[in-house]
């Protein structure tokens, strides 16, 4: 008995397979034949029309060439368009993720970029500052001076002007000072007259109280016989410190003194041997701008800062 063939159903066409966009990303598959009868099987869901992407913009059945979504900037970052980095970016648009050409070096785009916040200075120091002392803390104030005895000298003359005179006045004037007092030269000063101590005036006023400068005088002529005795004012200072500067650890500017069992050592030392107006608060204020001592506090910027150049200059840390 023969059995009749079931009348097979003629094959439903199958449209040519294209590129499209995975919604997993931004990748190019391949429709085989696995996938459309998976497909055949369950109801389509309705897709919003996307943009066709040519078939030149398929590179390697995994990304779609960055070009095809940075149409808009190319034009602007043409110039830097060889030193450019593909980077994916999160929005979504219509369902696709996109690829974005961030230019290397441009801070705005550039996300692996690091964002550093404001510079953390001593707590003396606030927005409202004098530029010029902010810049005199950045730069000069708690760094090691060394084989520089008119500096020293110097800086010795601005710690007893301070008695009578802020930091910021005292830097506002400094050119003065310097003019005056012969940029700081020991020998000249060592030679001033009475007629020409007096007529160091500013705007009609001394530049200082008499006693001051008359100790300034003074102190310029003993400084030649400490150079005689130790070879230079350096090494008569540094000495104290076994050449070695002290680095405090303050947290807070309330925790930094006045004075220091150190600073009173030198004093009392300098007084002996005729120094006038130095006081041990004096003598501290010249240790922490001379950088003996390092007073910036460990949240300043500089702390570590004095600490690396020391290392590296004078090999002392």
């Amino acid at each position: 008995m023969s059995v009749a063939a079931s009348p097979q159903s003629s094959p439903k066409q199958v449209t040519q397979p294209r590129a499209v966009l995975a919604s997993t990303g931004n990748r190019v598959r391949l429709l085989d034949l696995e996938w459309k009868t998976q497909a055949l099987k369950k109801p389509q869901r309705q897709r919003k029309p996307v943009t066709k992407v040519p078939e030149s913009a398929v590179r390697n059945n995994f990304s779609v060439d960055s070009s095809a979504s940075s149409d808009s900037s190319s034009s602007s970052s043409s110039s830097s368009a060889k030193k450019t980095v593909a980077k994916r970016t999160v929005a979504k648009r219509s369902g696709l993720k996109t690829m974005d050409v961030v230019p290397r070096g441009v801070g705005v785009a550039d996300v692996s970029m690091k964002v550093s916040g404001p510079v953390k200075r001593c707590d003396w120091i606030t927005p409202n500052s004098d530029p010029l002392y902010i810049s005199f803390h950045d730069e000069e104030w708690g760094v090691p001076v060394r084989d520089d005895d008119t500096r020293l000298f110097e800086l010795l003359v601005f710690s007893q002007a301070l008695a009578e005179l802020s930091w910021p006045t005292i830097l506002s004037k400094r050119e003065t000072l310097r003019e005056l007092f012969h940029n700081f030269d020991l020998c000249s000063i060592a030679q001033f007259s009475e007629k020409q101590l007096l007529s160091m005036k500013v705007n009609g006023s001394l530049v200082l109280s008499e006693s001051k400068l008359r100790a300034i005088v003074e102190n310029a002529k003993l400084a030649f016989k400490v150079q005689q005795e130790f070879g230079s004012l350096s090494n008569y200072f540094w000495r104290f410190v076994k050449q070695k500067p002290i680095r405090n650890g303050f947290r807070y500017g309330r925790e930094v003194p006045v004075k220091s069992p150190k600073a009173e050592q030198i004093s009392k030392d300098m007084m002996q041997r005729g120094f006038r107006c130095v006081g041990p608060t004096v003598v501290y204020s010249f240790m922490q701008v001379a950088g003996i001592v390092n007073d910036h506090l460990l949240t300043c910027f500089r702390y570590h800062h004095h600490t690396t150049s020391i290392t590296k200059n004078h090999g002392v840390i």
